[in-house]
């Protein structure tokens, strides 16, 4: 009998693919290179097109991290892999996959959907009618990419058939913000520190606020956007992920179920988006920039962006709670395109400092977690000013820079932590099938009216906020931003 650790086919569907190369491989070899990988482990790559692992080596290659002695380790890991061509809905070429997989005997066998959802039905029942585990103490699980589906019931319908063919158990919807250090970190900053826990409810905190920007837009990079836009590409999934980390309770262990079940729960007290709870944008290029660089154009400007598109690249969303916990706080996601800056980040803005003792002179204190780049905890503090006389105050921060107090440490990749979670059997960082049925529910409704409507998004200028009416719109839901200080890494 095998080891439950030992003895795993890692097969890659998509192999020639573009996510395979610039992600998969490098966070394989990295795994390799750390020895993290369970003993015995292969790698089967399966496309529709002939491999040339040495044409594949050389396309993965810049983005790998290699140095040193590391090219020799290199060469070991690609001497772990082999290739299989065949197309996604032959069964004779299942059959040919599963004649190859089964000459390694007894194993168990990782699937890793690198794929456009159009050929997600026609892979899976190829693999369960032919691929799976054989033997009793082997294992199968499947990996797959969002998009999980663009809508209820096309989500549902892709649900509905992942379950007549895998357990929950074996399906792993990767979400790759859910591997990222300061998400993953939430947890222990939420209910690992006792200031924080008495603090997180509505009777201190006045608003949410959580952010994924981007200075560069689309251009060259069209890929499926046009179809899905900001709402669908990066709200529905990473940010309302981090929504349900942030918001909700207590879970009764840390093991996946009750994270989970958690993270539903508090989800389902989420009403559907409205129509006037979002604002929608579109960016125009800056005529003012070098006629060379990205930002002199804008979204229409790429000839694969159909004249009349109204695809948003920006969208703001107010989402309320409707529990004790949370009643009456905003949970205000922001995304878009072409902004002025590129961050990710989660921030936390405090109630005003009752019985005002120093008027007007006290900003509200926030707690920022910064996702990326560069990882930080500060918190926003008010200090009397050095030197001065009576209480001029000054804002200042209580910093926590990932890079200067943890300068020994490896932070790893997110695909990095989440393909070893798989080889580990831990799903508490993916996305199981009720959360999804619920995130589609709160955005569902206002996407359709959105197109049935074809409200047109407002345009904003490439490097700018994005609309000014999002701004507006944070300050009717109560945020106060005084401008007076700024964040810089050091």
């Amino acid at each position: 009998m095998m080891n439950d650790q030992q003895n795993t086919l890692f097969v890659i569907f998509g192999a020639s693919g573009d996510l395979a190369r610039r992600k998969i491989y490098p966070v394989l070899w990295y795994l390799f290179r750390d020895q993290l990988l369970p003993p015995g482990t292969r790698f089967v790559g399966y496309s529709r097109s002939t491999i040339v692992k040495k044409n594949l080596e050389e396309k993965s290659k810049p983005f790998m991290k290699i140095t040193g002695q590391e090219k020799v380790n290199l060469s070991d890991f690609w001497d772990l892999h082999s290739f299989v061509s065949g197309s996604y809905s032959d069964d004779a070429d299942f059959k040919k996959l599963e004649t190859y997989l089964a000459s390694y005997g007894s194993t168990n066998r990782i699937f890793y959907l690198a794929l456009p959802p159009s050929v997600f039905e026609d892979v899976t029942t190829g693999i369960k009618k032919f691929c799976m585990a054989k033997s009793p103490v082997c294992h199968t699980r499947v990996i797959i990419e969002k998009p999980f589906g663009r809508d209820s019931a096309s989500s549902a319908e892709l649900s509905e058939h992942l379950a007549q063919l895998f357990k929950e158990s074996q399906m792993y919807r990767i979400d790759h913000y859910l591997g990222k250090e300061m998400v993953q970190n939430l947890m222990t900053l939420r209910f690992g520190n006792g200031i924080f826990s008495h603090l997180w409810s509505r009777s201190a905190i006045a608003s949410v606020q959580v952010t994924f920007k981007e200075n560069i837009g689309t251009l060259g990079r069209m890929g499926y956007f046009d179809s899905f836009g900001i709402i669908r590409d990066v709200m529905q999934n990473h940010l309302l992920q981090i929504v349900a980390l942030v918001a909700m309770a207590r879970p009764v262990s840390i093991s996946a179920s009750d994270i989970r079940d958690e993270k539903v729960r508090v989800l389902r007290a989420i009403p559907p988006l409205k129509l006037e709870d979002c604002v929608i944008g579109q960016y125009t290029g800056d005529k003012n920039a070098d006629p060379k660089s990205e930002a002199w154009f804008g979204y229409k400007d790429d000839e694969s962006v159909p004249q009349d598109s109204q695809t948003p690249t920006f969208a703001l969303t107010v989402l309320k709670i409707d529990n004790e916990q949370w009643e009456g706080v905003p949970f205000i996601m922001r995304a878009g395109k072409g902004l002025n800056e590129g961050k990710a980040e989660i921030r936390i803005q405090f109630k005003d400092v009752a019985g005002n003792l120093f008027g007007k002179s006290a900003r509200r204190n926030e707690l920022v977690m910064r996702v990326q780049p560069g990882e930080a905890i500060y918190m926003k503090i008010n200090t009397k000013t050095p030197g001065s006389s009576g209480f001029e105050f000054h804002e200042t921060e209580m910093d926590l820079t990932y890079k200067n107090r943890y300068t020994h440490h490896y932070i790893p990749d997110a695909y990095e932590r989440l393909i070893l979670d798989v080889f580990q059997g831990n799903q508490m960082n993916f996305v199981r099938a009720d959360e999804l049925s619920e995130a589609w529910r709160i955005f569902t409704p206002v996407l359709k009216k959105m197109e049935d409507q074809r409200i047109e998004p407002l345009k904003y200028v490439f490097g700018s906020r994005g609309p000014e009416e999002a701004d507006e719109m944070c300050r009717k839901q109560g945020v106060e931003y005084s401008g007076t200080y700024q964040w810089k890494q050091i």
